[in-house]
Order: structure tokens, then sequence, then C-alpha cells
């Protein structure tokens, strides 16, 4: 029953003197060693340390001095060690490059790809050093439609050259789309008549015909594995020549309007057209 006689129990014991060392932030009072001291008393004996080797260069440093004042060789000056390091451009551009070397690494080891299985535009080099300066005549233009398997296939859109060879299942002899490499049908991409409008010529299409035309150049320009090659010089066309009948009577009567954003390489008719699917 002591608490009877002691209800607040009894006073704390003052810690050890042998438990006890100088405050980081106060010299004239102590503290003790506990665990939460520990970080706070860390950082004071590396702030010792540091003053320690900031004094010992400086008298080095001095030392120095003097043998360069007594005409004495000296060797080249001592960086301060303590000296607080900027990082700067070069540390920063090294960071980068750990970085990257770090995902790369990393990608090859989970994904067995270093570019973690990315297989887009932007993992080739074309994509940053395009040849979309090169002119092509149309007979050029022609000799890029397979027949040569050491050439790649090329197939243009209103003058614009794309190279598709990434597909050549596809466009190479043979493929579903053979019949629009190595030529302009950019006609056919805006009314869907593949075996009668392989040209380049666009009079009379409708502004929903001619949004077509303009939604597969888009395409072709975008999509991650065909690049722009260059652009394709054509003859100009006779204003007094006859416009292309249009494959759909039904449409040609009712102005064949066709919806820019359909796919005008999906139609499936029962005349010659051929009934293809480029996948989007």
């Amino acid at each position: 029953m002591s608490w009877i006689w002691n209800p607040d129990g009894d006073a704390p014991k003052p810690p050890a003197e042998d438990n006890m060392v100088q405050d980081p932030s106060d010299p004239t009072r102590k503290v003790s060693k506990k665990a939460a001291n520990q970080p706070f008393l860390a950082h004071r004996q590396y702030k010792e340390k540091q003053e320690q080797e900031h004094q010992a260069w400086l008298k080095r440093n001095s030392e120095r001095e003097e043998k360069l004042a007594r005409g004495e060789e000296v060797g080249p000056a001592e960086e301060d060690p303590t000296a607080e390091q900027e990082v700067g451009f070069l540390g920063l551009l090294k960071f980068i490059v750990y970085l990257i070397l770090i995902i790369v690494v990393g990608g090859k080891f989970f994904t067995g790809s270093f570019l973690w299985e990315y297989d887009g535009k932007w993992a080739r080099l074309k994509t940053y050093w395009p040849n979309s300066g090169r002119l092509f005549s149309e007979t050029y233009l022609a000799t890029f439609d397979g027949r040569d398997p050491t050439k790649p296939l090329y197939l243009a859109i209103d003058g614009d050259v794309f190279d598709v060879s990434s597909n050549r299942r596809t466009y190479g002899p043979g493929g579903p789309y053979h019949h629009m490499v190595g030529i302009d049908a950019a006609r056919s991409f805006g009314t869907g008549c593949f075996a009668t409008h392989r040209t380049h010529d666009l009079r009379g299409l409708t502004d929903n015909e001619l949004r077509g035309v303009e939604h597969w150049k888009k395409f072709f320009a975008e999509h991650k594995t065909y690049f722009k090659a260059g652009k394709v010089l054509h003859h100009p066309i006779d204003p007094t020549s006859p416009i292309p009948e249009h494959c759909d009577a039904t449409k040609e009567q009712k102005g064949h309007p066709t919806t820019g954003n359909s796919n005008p390489m999906s139609h499936s008719k029962g005349n010659s057209e051929s009934p293809i699917r480029e996948e989007l």
C-alpha cells in the first residue's frame, strides 16, 4: 500500500552521468543517449567531423600559401573536402543517363526487350530522321510496288508518299493491298472504287469524299510503323478530260456521299472492287 503514502509515485531517477552527452543545440546542457536523441547526436558528430576536416584543409592551404610566398615548389591547390558540390548541368545529365540505363536494363530483365516490348513509331530512327524531302516521278514511284524485293514498298495519297514496307505481307505481291502501292490512288480512298479510281484525280468529289482522302492521309502519316518517304510529282490533269465514273451508279446519282470517318477500304461489292480492310 505504498501508493497511499506516495500517491504521486516515485520520482524519476536522473540518468547516470556516463549516459549523458552534450546537447548538440545547447553546449550549456547535457542530454541522455536514449534512442530518441540518437539522430541529433549522430548529426552533431557528423558536423564536428566536417569542421575538423575543414580546419585541417585550411591549415594545409595556409602552409601551401606560405611555401608559395617563399618561392618553394608546391603541388596543385587542394579543394575543400567539406564543400557542398553543386549538381550542375553535367550532374543532371549524368543522372538522366543513369536513369535511362536503369530503365533499359530493367526492360531487358523483366520483358526480354530493352524498350519494354514497345515497337511503335518512336522506337524507330526514321521517326527522328525522316526522308520527307525526296521527290518521285510517277514512273519512279511505280518501281516501288514490290516486284523488286530489295526495294521498299511505297504508297502515295494526294502527292504524299508513305513507306509501308513494315506490312509487306499485306502490301507486297499477293497481298490484298498490293494494287495500292507504286501509285497515287488518292481518288479511290475517297470513293472506295479501288479498281477504277487508281488515280490522283480528285475532281468532282464531294466534301465527304475529300474528307475521306484526308482521313487516310492522316492515318498513314500517324501510323506507328509507316513513314512519309517524300512527295510524288504528277503530270498536270487536262481539265477537259472526263471525270472518272463512280463504281456505284446509285451513289453517283445521289452525289455518292461517303462519311469522312468511314472506312472506304472495307467496301464489298458485287462488282470488280476489292473487298479489303485496313486495320486501324
